[in-house]
This record gives C-alpha cells, sequence and structure tokens, in this order.
C-alpha cells in the first residue's frame, strides 16, 4: 500500500519503520527542521535514537505532498494534536483517503473520542478507524513481535486493513467495537499513573494486581456507559494494553505514577519525561464523565486528585483501601 503517516513521535516513527519494510511510505512532520534532520542522519534521535530508518522511509514536512495519491492515512499525533491535523488535510483541497488514527485520549475541553472530532471535521469520509493495542514503539521500530487490534464501524474496512497490514512482525487483529477500543486506550494510561503510584510507593505485587483488576473493572464500566461492549475490554484494546501500560518500563504513564509518588511537582515531572503523557489531561476528561454519566471510577478520581496536588500519596492509596466493602459487581454488601 501507499501510506503517510502523520506525526513523528516515537508511535508515528515507529509505525512508519515497521510499515515502510512492506509498503510505501512517508513520515510526515509539520517541523521542516526536525524532517531535515532525521532526512540526513535516518534516525529519530530525540524520540527513538536506535532505531535506523529503512532505505525506502520517505520523510515530509509538506503536508499535501505527504498526503498526494496516498490509500490510507495513519494519523498518530497526540489527540491535542488531532483536530489541527484534520483540518490541515481538509485544507489541502485533495480528497481525503481512509484515515486510521492511533492517538490515545478524550479531547480535552470537549471530552469528545478521537471518531467524534474526526465526524466533525470530515463528515463525508467514510472508511476510518483506530489502531490500539499492547505495543511499545521501541519494540515496534525494532521489530519486535506485537499484535494490536484494528476496530471500526464499518467492520469491512477493519478487517480488510487487518489483511494489508498484517505482518509477521505486527499482527493486526479487526474489530467493530470502535468505542471500546477507544475509551480502553484512553483510561489505560490514567490506570498506569495509579499504578505507577502504587508501586513507586512500595505497595508491592498484591497491591499492583489489584489496582490494574480493579481498574479493568472502571475501564469496562465507562465503556459500556458510552456505548461499547465489555467483552472488548478482554482483548488486546483492554486488558492487553492496560497490563503493559501498567507494568512495563516504557510506560510513559506508569513514570508519571512512580515520579508522583517521590511528591515531585506535576510540571517538574513532565519536563523530565520529554514525551506527552496522554494520561495526565485524559485523567480530567474521564472524571467528568464518569459523573456526568454516574459510573463509579474510584481510581480515576484518586488520580486526580494526586495530578492536582491536592492529595497525598499515601493518603490516597489508604483511602482507596479504606473504601466501604462491595461485590466485585459494585453492588454494596448489605
Amino acid at each position: 500500500m501507499k501510506l503517510a503517516v502523520l506525526g513523528a513521535g516515537a508511535w508515528g516513527t515507529a509505525l512508519a519503520i515497521d510499515y515502510a519494510r512492506d509498503h510505501q511510505v512517508t513520515l510526515w512532520a509539520r517541523n521542516a527542521e526536525q524532517v531535515a534532520e532525521m532526512a540526513d542522519s535516518r534516525v529519530n534521535t530525540r524520540y527513538l535514537p536506535d532505531a535506523e530508518f529503512p532505505p525506502s522511509l520517505a520523510l515530509s514536512a509538506d503536508l499535501a505532498d505527504a498526503v498526494a495519491g496516498v490509500e490510507l492515512i495513519l494519523l498518530v499525533t497526540p489527540i491535542a494534536g488531532f483536530r489541527p491535523t484534520l483540518r490541515a488535510l481538509a485544507a489541502t483541497g485533495q480528497p481525503v483517503p481512509p484515515i486510521l488514527w492511533a492517538c490515545k485520549g478524550f479531547e480535552a475541553g470537549s471530552g469528545l473520542l478521537p471518531h467524534q472530532v474526526l465526524l466533525e471535521e470530515l463528515p463525508g469520509l467514510k472508511e476510518f478507524g483506530v489502531l490500539s493495542g499492547p505495543s511499545f514503539a521501541r519494540e515496534v521500530a525494532l521489530g519486535l513481535p506485537a499484535a494490536v487490534t484494528v476496530a471500526s464501524h464499518d467492520y469491512a474496512f477493519a478487517k480488510r486493513i487487518a489483511r494489508e497490514l498484517n505482518s509477521s512482525r505486527l499482527r493486526l487483529y479487526a474489530n467493530d467495537d470502535l468505542i471500546g477500543v477507544e475509551v480502553g486506550a484512553a483510561v489505560k494510561n490514567v490506570m498506569a499513573i495509579a499504578t505507577g503510584v502504587a508501586d513507586g510507593l512500595g505497595s508491592g505485587l498484591n497491591a499492583r494486581a489489584a489496582l490494574i483488576t480493579r481498574g479493568l473493572a472502571e475501564v469496562t464500566r465507562l465503556v459500556v456507559a458510552l456505548g461499547g461492549k465489555a467483552e472488548t475490554m478482554m482483548g488486546l484494546a483492554g486488558m492487553g494494553d492496560l497490563i503493559l501500560t501498567c507494568t512495563g518500563a516504557l510506560s510513559r504513564n506508569r513514570q508519571v505514577g512512580l515520579k508522583l509518588a517521590e511528591a515531585k511537582p506535576l510540571a517538574v515531572i513532565l519536563q523530565e519525561l520529554g514525551h506527552v503523557a496522554e494520561g495526565v489531561p485524559t485523567a480530567y476528561e474521564v472524571q467528568r464523565l464518569a459523573r456526568e454519566l454516574n459510573v463509579a471510577m474510584p481510581i480515576t478520581d484518586a488520580v486526580c486528585q494526586l495530578l492536582s496536588g491536592s492529595a497525598d500519596p499515601q493518603r490516597v492509596v489508604a483511602g482507596l483501601m479504606a473504601r466501604e466493602p462491595k461485590s466485585e459487581s459494585g453492588d454494596r454488601l448489605s
């Protein structure tokens, strides 16, 4: 296929590297200086310094040129850049091909999922979907095996893309639950912050397992309330991505939690991280949505307290443990 990958952060670069091994790929970034540096060094020194570009990978800072004649766009910006990039695509005046995005989160302010943002900006687009699952960028760029989900309201489109982009390195599974996959992708980052805090406090492996399991219950409740399927959370985009992000050393959101446990200010943490940690803005949008929908999300509430600096990490963890006993389905014990 002829593909354009829009966004040269770690994940966009990793996907461009992987797919350039089998397809005709152009990696676009809006920063012309960054593109020139990558073209010269044949590596993304800022985000993936140990993953060389395949000789076939093309680079561009010209959006119209990057997407001209492509069969599929992979949009891999942070969620904050999703709407502006869609508008820039529309402004090229060219027909917009099918879009697959790999950004994770709810849009700040609106609380919209990516597909809702896309429908506002490109209402005539018929084929689109999300790519998500347990996949650290560095490992994908290095060709290590991974499996992810491609989900769309148009299941035929999801199946076609899964067939065409599947490889021996990156296995794709088709799914028709676009909402479930998007919500799982967003909220697992919030749970990873919580798990990082617990690990940073030395709470132990039992606490980690409890947080991940109850975190999965929280994510599932929100998925169902928003119209997704509970069973999606038992797959790659739910449990799989949650486990990886909560436990993996490469997880940026887990690192935020570890540093919060050290009582570092959030601004300092994000500056030291040097990458986008989507769980930070997502936590507040998830909390707001959960309250509007009357969905109980105590772990999310705890993360928001920590991010705002309004509570001590030890006290927050103790508060979670002191909640009244309930059944695993959430009913009170009376």
